[in-house]
């Protein structure tokens, strides 16, 4: 099944992205969504409201690990809700990126 997001992307002729793409072996570290050409990721943060994993301690430093070496080694993250990804807004986000012009 195809999500929402991936979906929302060929729907605005936005190249599709990889999903699940391993960012920086040997760590076992993945981005969501990733268009590696361009260096920009998109991370999906569930449990904003009910302290899942990337809000409690240990998943919250291991993000800011994750996060920083991206930065570092050159990629836009991005982060957004389960909602977000699907109501448009990080399409809104991410869309200007791939305009040519």
């Amino acid at each position: 099944m195809i999500d929402t997001f991936i979906l929302l992307c060929r729907a605005h002729c936005l190249p599709e992205p990889t999903t699940e793409y391993r960012f920086q072996p040997p760590r076992r570290w993945r981005f969501d969504y990733a268009w590696p050409h361009y260096l920009v990721a998109v991370e999906r943060e569930g449990g904003v409201w009910t302290q899942g994993r990337h809000t409690r301690g240990k998943g919250y430093l291991g993000d800011l690990a994750k996060y920083n070496a991206a930065a570092l080694a050159g990629w836009k993250v991005l982060r957004y809700t389960p909602e977000q990804l699907e109501d448009g807004c990080a399409i809104q986000d991410v869309q200007p990126i791939f305009m040519v012009g």
